[in-house]
């Protein structure tokens, strides 16, 4: 059974193995890699700032972002994807962003993985005082369009972003 974790360096290999699939793909996982981008994740210690850094963003943010939770998918010791929650939305979350973003790796796809943790991450928000939430996908993710689905999401629309083409979807949370 997957569980949603904080950032740990104790997955650094598994992690690296991970971004390894993803990379084959021609993709790049996001789930916070910006935060330190001056750090080395091949190294133990970058790798180390990095996972501090996640832990620090949902108290103490820096350089303009948003706070938020980061949490990581891992089954049996093993690091399956990454899920982030927004507290609140700025121009660009609200643009192409959204509250919550996740990838699963491609190795761990097909088993609703993504589904279960953003049901986990929708009740983080709903106990945040989030009455709604704003998913983003580009237009031709359908996977992660049915993930947003499966919670209830409504499309409200598909735009150009300065992210590429977004479809955007809201799901509401009722109490």
């Amino acid at each position: 059974m997957p569980q949603l974790i904080e950032p740990s360096p104790a997955l650094h290999a598994s992690w690296l193995a991970a971004r390894a699939e993803w990379e084959a793909l021609g993709t790049e996982d996001g789930a916070g890699r910006h935060l330190v981008p001056e750090q080395g994740l091949d190294t133990a210690e970058g790798f180390r700032l990095w996972t501090e850094a996640l832990r620090e963003q949902e108290t103490n943010p820096v350089g303009g972002y948003v706070p938020a939770t980061h949490r990581w998918i891992v089954e049996d010791g093993v690091f399956l994807g990454a899920i982030d929650l927004r507290h609140r939305l700025n121009g660009f979350l609200l643009e192409a962003g959204g509250h919550i973003g996740y990838s699963v790796r491609p190795s761990a796809r097909g088993r609703s993985v993504a589904t279960w943790a953003l049901g986990e991450m929708l009740k983080e928000a709903r106990a945040r005082g989030i009455d709604q939430v704003l998913i983003t996908c580009d237009e031709d993710n359908e996977a992660s369009a049915r993930v947003a689905e499966h919670q209830g999401a409504v499309l409200e629309d598909v735009r150009d972003t300065v992210l590429g083409r977004k479809c955007r979807f809201w799901i509401a949370l009722d109490d």
